[in-house]
């Protein structure tokens, strides 16, 4: 069984309580907040003017199988996961202010787990996405519908950039490169909203790893930048390009360096080369350690696939792999996937 999942779509009263029992969080971590003074002369602290203003732009995404969250990216666009919607065409959105009307599924990537909702209601309040990274340490505030418990707020921090959720890097189509927070995240909150203190949207919640794994607060959310340049593309052309390198990856593990006698220290295991691929034509072999590409050390497959997602089709990238105790350095001009 996988040791993390993506926040799935709730479905009906027994799962939404057997989901409730096996992903409960702790209250997240509290930041302090310095009280504000009202013009009618009460104290308030906390973010409620900032849940306030972003609340209208964050909606519920219904399927027939259960549902999810979504962002407004445009009056009448919404982004979410695609494995909210699935393979439905037809969806639902519910509304802030409890109204709901129809949406339809236009375009989808995979690749990135990412979607997009157009909607018979117009005039929708866009959200503001982020195009930089927040830091560690940075206050993050994750809006959804957990467990069907629609626009709720919890609070906690950004725990690090740049993270893989554990276990996913064998599969080209890996999430990497995501936002960690301790800000609670559920089933249902996927698609939902990342925030900074000033109510921008830092990333689109994703996945979570559940307590029965021995976690605590353990979330991921797709940063905006990456949202932001997919949507685009899927808004443009109905679907994303990524650069396609063309292995099957492994972790290098001390096992596998002994019985194979590999000799090197660091790097990811070339299990096989799709024929004709970038990594074909460059002279990649099965059985190659890639220890470089670009200019990225190679310590685990999710380095490789982090850095494929700072490129783009057609550029030229330098990779060095160990091959007995030869260390060639090959040339790959990556390809399109998509």
């Amino acid at each position: 069984m996988a040791s993390w999942r993506r926040a799935p779509a709730v479905a009906g009263t027994a799962a939404l309580l057997a989901l409730g029992a096996c992903t409960a969080h702790d209250e997240p971590a509290k930041v302090d907040v310095p009280a504000t003074v009202a013009e009618n002369g009460s104290i308030s602290t906390g973010f409620a003017s900032v849940v306030d203003a972003v609340t209208p732009s964050v909606v519920t995404v219904r399927t027939p199988d259960g549902l999810g969250s979504g962002v407004v990216y445009q009056p009448d666009v919404v982004v979410t996961n695609q494995h909210v919607v699935g393979t439905t065409v037809t969806v639902t959105i519910t509304y802030a202010d409890g109204s709901s009307s129809p949406g339809t599924v236009t375009a989808t990537d995979p690749v990135t787990d990412l979607a997009l909702v157009r909607t018979v209601r117009t005039g929708l309040p866009p959200a503001v996405f982020r195009t930089d990274l927040p830091r560690a340490g940075d206050t993050a505030l994750a809006i959804g519908s957990p467990l069907g418990f629609q626009n709720s707020v919890t609070q906690g921090v950004v725990s690090a950039l740049h993270r893989a959720v554990p276990g996913s890097g064998t599969d080209s189509r890996s999430l990497v490169d995501l936002i960690q927070t301790d800000a609670a995240i559920s089933p249902g909150n996927s698609g939902g909203a990342l925030l900074d203190v000033a109510g921008k949207v830092i990333g689109i919640n994703e996945a979570y790893i559940p307590p029965s794994a021995g976690a605590e607060s353990l979330g991921f959310a797709i940063p905006s930048a990456t949202v932001a340049g997919i949507a685009d593309q899927l808004l443009a052309s109905g679907h994303a390009v990524h650069p396609y390198l063309g292995v099957s990856l492994a972790p290098l593990t001390p096992d596998i360096q002994q019985r194979l006698g590999v000799q090197a220290d660091h790097g990811a295991l070339v299990l096989a080369v799709d024929p004709g691929s970038p990594a074909d034509a460059a002279g990649i072999r099965a059985g190659d350690v890639l220890t470089r590409i670009g200019s990225t050390e190679v310590h685990a497959v999710e380095d490789v696939l982090g850095a494929l997602r700072g490129m783009k089709p057609g550029d030229r990238v330098p990779v060095v792999v160990a091959r007995g105790q030869d260390r060639p350095q090959l040339q790959v001009t990556l390809g399109a996937q998509g």
